[in-house]
C-alpha cells in the first residue's frame, strides 16, 4: 500500500528555508508532491529547493513576505497560474519572541502579530477561493504548545500561537462543506538551527548545559527532531487523514499532559 503518498498534489509550505518548514517541504516532496517553498529568506528557500531536486523531487522557491497581503496574493496567484491548483497549504512561517507582558514593547508585539497571525491569515485568505473552486484542499497551521499551556517569558509568542489555533478551528468550521480540511499541530521544543543560534547568543560557553536543560523540560527527555514533526504533518495532509478536521495535534514529548 502506498500510504501517505502525495502524488499529483501541489503543496505550498511557508517558512521552508530551514527548520520545521524545510523538513516538511522535503518530506512532502519525497512523497510525490510538487512543493512550492514560500520564504522571506530567498537564499534559504533556494537551499531547500536544491536539496529536494538533488533527491529527485519537484520544488520551486518564491520570495515572499507573508506579513504583506498583496505580496502573498500575488505569490499564490503565480503558483496557481503555473500549477493550476493548490492542494495543500502549510503555514509554518513564524518568529519567536522572549519576554513577559511588561517587557514586551508595542513594536515587538506588532512584529510577532504581523508574521505569526497575519501571515497565517494572509496565506489562508489567498488560497481559500482556489481550494473552493477546485473542490477541496487541506490547510495545516503550525501552532505551539504555547497556545494552550502557560510558558514563562513567551507572552507575545503565546498570543500569536493561540490565535493560530483558534483561526484553525474557525476556518475548519466555515469550509467543512467545501471539502476543505483545516488542522494545526502544536510542537514543543524542536531542535532546529534557531535553537542553536539562541543558545550561542544568550548562553555563550554554556550551550551544551542549557541545551540539556531545555531538552529535559519535555518528559520524554529530549527535543523533537524536525523530521518527526514533518511525518505528523504528512499524515494530516494525506488522504488517509480524510476524516480529520478542526483538530489540534500536540507533538510534545508529553509536555502538556505529563509535565506536572
Amino acid at each position: 500500500m502506498n500510504l501517505f503518498r502525495l502524488d499529483n498534489k501541489v503543496a505550498v509550505v511557508t517558512g521552508a528555508g530551514s527548520g520545521i518548514g524545510q523538513a516538511i517541504a522535503k518530506c512532502f516532496a519525497a512523497q510525490g508532491a510538487a512543493v512550492h517553498v514560500v520564504e522571506l529568506n530567498e537564499d534559504g528557500g533556494k537551499g531547500t529547493v536544491e536539496e529536494i531536486k538533488a533527491a529527485g523531487g519537484q520544488a520551486t522557491v518564491h520570495a515572499c513576505n507573508v506579513a504583506l497581503q498583496e505580496d502573498v496574493v500575488k505569490t499564490m496567484d503565480n503558483i496557481v497560474a503555473t500549477a493550476k491548483r493548490i492542494d495543500i497549504l502549510v503555514n509554518c512561517a513564524g518568529i519567536a519572541h522572549i519576554g513577559k507582558l511588561e517587557t514586551t514593547s508595542e513594536s515587538d508585539f506588532d512584529r510577532v502579530f504581523q508574521v505569526n497571525v497575519k501571515g497565517a491569515y494572509n496565506c489562508m485568505y489567498a488560497v481559500i477561493k482556489q481550494m473552493k473552486a477546485q473542490g477541496g484542499g487541506v490547510i495545516l497551521n503550525v501552532a505551539s504548545i504555547a497556545a494552550t499551556v502557560g510558558i514563562p517569558d513567551r507572552f507575545a509568542y503565546s498570543m500569536s500561537k493561540g490565535a493560530v489555533l483558534t483561526m484553525t478551528l474557525s476556518v475548519a468550521k466555515d469550509y467543512i462543506n467545501d471539502n476543505i480540511r483545516v488542522n494545526c499541530i502544536s510542537p514543543a521544543r524542536v531542535h532546529t538551527p534557531f535553537v542553536d543560534g539562541f543558545l550561542q547568543k544568550n548562553y555563550p560557553g554554556r550551550e551544551q548545559e542549557m541545551f540539556e536543560k531545555l531538552s529535559k523540560t519535555q518528559p520524554i527527555g529530549r527535543m523533537a527532531k524536525p523530521d518527526e514533526v514533518a511525518w505528523l504533518s504528512l499524515y494530516l495532509c494525506s488522504e488517509q487523514a480524510g476524516f480529520i478536521t478542526g483538530c489540534d495535534y500536540p507533538i510534545d514529548g508529553g509536555f502538556i499532559k505529563l509535565n506536572n
